[in-house]
């Protein structure tokens, strides 16, 4: 039996592997809309593994819990500074917008301006993070189920990506990553975890920092840390250790369509970062997100109004005896169904109801983005209609599959 932090044995050869290798030479940068919509493509009889972002055809009615949004939007603030910038939108940023967001930010975070490199979204510099900090003799670690971008940019850098099993709390088991490979150049952690919402305390990533194989780094991506109870991990980036924080302004913030995001880190760890290019900050979403920092009220209203409706369906999916994966404290959570998960996704979609998608190591489960209180009761309404009927086949799909030197991803 295979040791939960073990690398899987390939099951392509070496030169399927340089065919697909020379597809990511020049690798996009994925991100949650990119894997949503591969997911839903495929539910719909379209090509799985399509990472296309071109029409979708989604109906305007359509239930919308598949990609991690937030029904919310931005706030008012935000949308009111968005509409007073458009006009000015055809200049570049000549007046320090994003200056503006970055010292705002550092200002409440107890950083300094060069510890922040602002990003338009999270996805660029957790995939130049990668790309700067594996390589073939470098690996990646990365919890199993969890967010698949940081695998996609190993294969772009060359790196084996060793996967370990989550903890029996469905927290990441930080002794385990931290073993999994000598020569890792990058420890993965998404705190809290997506796809299944849960916590791993502040005191055990610390642990691994301290513990951590020389000459790696530990890239933890925050994007959800706002909805939760959890503690985060920027006082280590103003302590000058060997780590790189992300964070988003698309979850909480509900920008998910406007883009802003960051890496917190060492300037010499960001400076790393830089070799795969800058583009010029969006002048919309970097006035909508320093606005959005400056409103106190904003994180505490919003992770209540997610909070609430999380609670509320998760509690009718235990009144109904469906199988909740975990403790989520996100805007997300994972249903084991006990049937194929790509099946229910699915028949779900069919009535209207766009969920998330699977993960390899748990094909059952599907994963259930939180949704406004009226989407989630349409979400119960079909969901119980679709799990009360049999099971419809599921036709096997010829996924890509994701390998690098004896590693395999998914």
């Amino acid at each position: 039996m295979r040791c939960p932090d073990e690398p899987v044995v390939p099951s392509t050869s070496r030169r399927s592997f340089m065919k697909y290798a020379s597809m990511f030479a020049a690798a996009p940068v994925l991100g949650e809309a990119h894997f949503a919509n591969a997911a839903r493509m495929a539910a719909g009889g379209g090509k799985a593994g399509a990472f296309s972002l071109g029409p979708t055809a989604t109906p305007e009615d359509a239930v919308l819990i598949n990609a991690n949004e937030n029904p919310l939007g931005p706030c008012k603030a935000a949308c009111e500074a968005i509409s007073a910038m458009a006009p000015h939108g055809g200049r570049y940023d000549l007046y320090g917008y994003e200056e503006q967001l970055t010292k705002t930010f550092a200002g409440q975070h107890g950083l300094k301006p060069e510890n922040v490199m602002v990003y338009a979204g999270s996805s660029e510099p957790l995939h130049y993070t990668v790309l700067a900090y594996t390589g073939p003799k470098k690996g990646l670690v990365i919890a199993d189920p969890t967010y698949e971008a940081a695998g996609y940019a190993a294969m772009a850098s060359g790196a084996g990506v060793f996967k370990v099993k989550l903890a029996d709390d469905y927290s990441h088991d930080m002794k385990a990553m931290v073993a999994a490979d000598p020569n890792a150049g990058v420890i993965y952690i998404c705190n809290p975890n997506n796809p299944t919402g849960t916590i791993t305390a502040k005191k055990d990533i610390v642990w691994a920092l301290e513990n951590k194989p020389k000459g790696s780094i530990l890239l933890v991506d925050e994007a959800y840390i706002h909805l939760s109870d959890g503690e985060d991990v920027i006082d280590q980036v103003a302590a000058g250790k060997d780590i790189i924080v992300l964070r988003t302004f698309s979850k909480v913030y509900g920008m998910a369509g406007i883009r802003c995001g960051m890496a917190l880190g060492r300037p010499d760890l960001l400076k790393k970062l830089m070799r795969y290019g800058m583009n010029p900050m969006v002048v919309t979403g970097a006035v909508a997100a320093e606005v959005s920092l400056r409103d106190a009220d904003l994180v505490p209203t919003r992770k209540k109004i997610i909070g609430d409706v999380r609670v509320d369906t998760i509690s009718w999916l235990k009144q109904n005896n469906y199988k909740v994966i975990g403790d989520s404290q996100s805007n997300c959570f994972m249903v084991d169904t006990g049937r194929p998960g790509k099946g229910v996704i699915a028949a779900m979609q069919a009535k209207n109801v766009y969920i998330g998608r699977t993960w390899p190591i748990w094909p059952n489960a599907v994963r259930i983005s939180v949704g406004s209180k009226e989407e989630m009761a349409k979400f119960k309404v079909a969901f119980k209609q679709v799990m009360d009927a049999p099971a419809a086949p599921v036709v096997a799909e010829n996924e890509m599959p994701m390998t690098r030197d004896g590693v395999v991803l998914g």
